[in-house]
Order: structure tokens, then C-alpha cells, then sequence
């Protein structure tokens, strides 16, 4: 059985699926997912699209849809008794979902750790007592869980494998019709309507500020494919700005940036491992700033930060999330070649500490070796 919550963890788990019949052929799996685990051949109980959840207010919202999946799941897990049981993200979901089945006897194999390095650290032994082995992508977790006697392996970042632009970047430059002799300033408001929502008409008045100091520029809006292409129009009509929207060739389109203002998240490493000096912003519902306030125990929240222990690129959170901040700080990325060097330098050995990919077949050796294949 696998189960994944969200879109990341849908794609996660369907190439997951996909290494495990390489090693095992006649492999059958069951599940929670999308569109990309169906397609892989997994047999799917649940569609998970309609529970990926933002904040906490979206949580208590949608309540009822999550608990009747995870009652569903719980009781298919217990009744079918698959071989093992891997749980991909979806931390608080799968957390409940792996101590009922191992309560039920099932091997648990937990892939993409639940942050308790960073917020209430004391759940790492409820996880211990919960799952048989915890399948980690940053190298700093494995030390975390060996000090709690958890069995642990680091399989690296699976996106690690896959930032690889199909072009050059001048080739890109061609593609998408972008002049190199203009800074080139890219935009990603998020993959979530709130999160667009929320930053994408801040972004938007930083780079109305941008224009105006800097000449010539070009803005780019590297849009997900699960925004409606609407929702994008609608706010950038409200901008005077003039800026290009790309929906494909995302990580063709980010290497020909200069700088990118991203908002947290995987994006984070995206344009991390593509060397891109970036601007993290963020805003969520003040109930869920606040509760997170209380409970986050580490002074970061984008993760190239975070993997170094340190500030490396700039963070600006919710009232700090203003143009004139962030505009001056792409400025500064743009203009201080000293200091841009240095983030460059940092994210560099971002790049290093996710691995030199092969993390999905790592993962599926894991799984392998605990169905003793």
C-alpha cells in the first residue's frame, strides 16, 4: 500500500511504484493518490486531490473529507494486510494511518520526514513506535533519528535527480523570446490559489518598483500547472507591470533568470539546485502564523536556509512581505556582484548537500529490502 496526500507526494510515489517493478516485476500495490500514482498502475481506493490541504483553517475546513479518507484507508490497510505500507508525506495523515497498521502487524516505511527536527520535537518517538523505518532526503535528519535509536536511511532529495533544464540557456533565451541583455527577474507565486493569491499581487508591485529603477528588465511568471490560468490573468491585469507567463519549460525558463523571487517551499529548491540567486516570501492566515510562532523551533522557513543552518538568501514573512523590501533586495542581488557571488557560492553547496540524485531507486531498494527482496 502506498499513500500520498498531495501533489508532490503523488508524483513521488508513482516513480517510486514505477523503480519497485524494475526490482520486483510482479509487484500489485494499492493506495491514496492522483492522477500520476493511477497512471502507474496502482490501485487507487481513494483520490487524494480533493483533500491537499493548506494551513490550518483549510485543515478545519475540510475536516470531514480527511477523516473519512483516513478511516477508509486505516480500515483497507487492516482488512487487505498488504506486505508493507509506505507513507509518503502527508505527515499528520500518514502518522495516524501508520500506527493503526502497524498496530494491525504491517511493515511501515515513512518516506520524507515530518519536520520534528523543526517543530515539536517530541513527536519523534511517537513516529519511532509508529513506522519501521524512516526514508529521509536531507543529511542532517539521519543523525536526528539515530539519536532516538529510530532506524533510518538517506535516500537524497528526489528532485535532485530531475532540476535539469532541456536546453541551453541560450537556447531557452530564444525560445521564450527573452533578451540576456535585460535582467531577467523571475516570478513563482506558488503552486496553491491561496498562496497566488496571497503573494502574487506583492510580487507584482515589487517588480512595478523594479521597473522603474532598473532599465531594461523583464519579468517572467513561471506559473503551476494546477493555477487556473484566470485566476494569473486576473491579478496581473491589475498590475501595470508587462510580464511574459510561462507554463511549461519551468526549469528552462528559471535558468535564464537573474534573480528569482519564489515563494517557500519546494521551489525553494528548485531554483536552489538550478544556482539562482533568490527572495523567499511568504504569508499565510494570521491563526496559522501565529500557532506556528508558538510551535517552529528553528529560525528559517526556506529551506536552502535551512539546510546550511544559516540566512543565505533572504527571507521576508508576513508583514515583512512587502514590495519595497523585496524590490530592494533583488536590487541588491542585481547590482552587488560581491554579494551575489556569495549566494551563488551557498547555493552551490545547497546543490551538494541533496545528493547527486538516484534518490527514487535508493527509496525503492529500501522498500525492497524490507519485503526481503
Amino acid at each position: 500500500m502506498i499513500v500520498a496526500g498531495e501533489a508532490s507526494g503523488d508524483l513521488h510515489a508513482s516513480n517510486l511504484y514505477l523503480e519497485l517493478k524494475k526490482l520486483i516485476p510482479n509487484i500489485r500495490a494499492i493506495g491514496m493518490g492522483g492522477v500520476h500514482m493511477r497512471e502507474a498502475g496502482i490501485d487507487l481506493r481513494y483520490d487524494s486531490s480533493n483533500i491537499a490541504i493548506i494551513g490550518l483553517d483549510g485543515i478545519v475546513k475540510n475536516y470531514p473529507k480527511i477523516h473519512r479518507a483516513l478511516r477508509l484507508m486505516q480500515d483497507t490497510a487492516c482488512r487487505e494486510r498488504p506486505d508493507l505500507l509506505i507513507c509518503v508525506d502527508y505527515k499528520e495523515f500518514n502518522f495516524k494511518l501508520a500506527r493503526k497498521a502497524k498496530a494491525c502487524g504491517i511493515k511501515v516505511l515513512f518516506y520524507v520526514s515530518p519536520q520534528v527536527w523543526a517543530w515539536r520535537p517530541g513527536r519523534v518517538k511517537k513516529y519511532g513506535r509508529a513506522i519501521d523505518r524512516m526514508a529521509v532526503i536531507f543529511p542532517f535528519e539521519v543523525p536526528f533519528y539515530e539519536q532516538y535509536h529510530i532506524p533510518v536511511s538517506y535516500v537524497g532529495h528526489p528532485l535532485a535527480e530531475k532540476i535539469h533544464p532541456s536546453k541551453t540557456k541560450q537556447q531557452a533565451l530564444e525560445q521564450l523570446e527573452l533578451e540576456e541583455s535585460q535582467a531577467i527577474i523571475g516570478l513563482l507565486p506558488g503552486s496553491r490559489t491561496s498562496e497566488v493569491k496571497r503573494l502574487l499581487p506583492i510580487m507584482l508591485a515589487a517588480g512595478a518598483l523594479l521597473d522603474k529603477k532598473l532599465s531594461p528588465v523583464s519579468f517572467v511568471l513561471i506559473q503551476a500547472s494546477s493555477i487556473d490560468d484566470q485566476q494569473v490573468a486576473d491579478i496581473i491585469e491589475t498590475s501595470p507591470l508587462t510580464v511574459k507567463v510561462i507554463k511549461n519549460n519551468r526549469y528552462d525558463a528559471i535558468q535564464c533568470c537573474n534573480a528569482v523571487l519564489t515563494t517557500s517551499g519546494t521551489a525553494t529548491l528548485e531554483v536552489a539546485l538550478l544556482e539562482i540567486p533568490m527572495v523567499i516570501t511568504y504569508i499565510v492566515s494570521p491563526l496559522t502564523y501565529i500557532i506556528g510562532k508558538l510551535l517552529v523551533n528553528i529560525p528559517y522557513i526556506g529551506l536552502p536556509n535551512i539546510i546550511l543552518g544559516r540566512k543565505i538568501v533572504q527571507e521576508f514573512i508576513q508583514k515583512e512581505a512587502i514590495a519595497e523590501n523585496i524590490a530592494a533586495e533583488i536590487e541588491k542581488i542585481l547590482n552587488d556582484s560581491e554579494y551575489s557571488t556569495t549566494i551563488l557560492t551557498d547555493l552551490k553547496a545547497v546543490k551538494e548537500q541533496l545528493g547527486a540524485g538516484g534518490g527514487t531507486a535508493k527509496l525503492a531498494a529500501v522498500a525492497a529490502g524490507m519485503l526481503g527482496l
